[in-house]
């Protein structure tokens, strides 16, 4: 089933898809950042939520 494209925010907030850009843009809006930031540090710890906000707020 594909994803719901009018749901604001992500379905498994435990994951970030970078590839879906109401992903992105609810991430940046929850973390502060820009997408710059916001793929750097999932390239840094991986897609899991908990390990970049870890990592964008240490």
């Amino acid at each position: 089933m594909a994803d719901d494209k009018t749901l604001r925010g992500p379905r498994d907030r435990s994951r970030i898809a970078l590839g879906e850009e109401y992903e992105v843009d609810y991430w940046t809006q929850r973390f502060g950042v820009s997408r710059e930031r916001l793929e750097q540090a999932v390239g840094a710890v991986g897609n899991g939520a908990d390990a970049v906000e870890k990592h964008l707020r240490g």
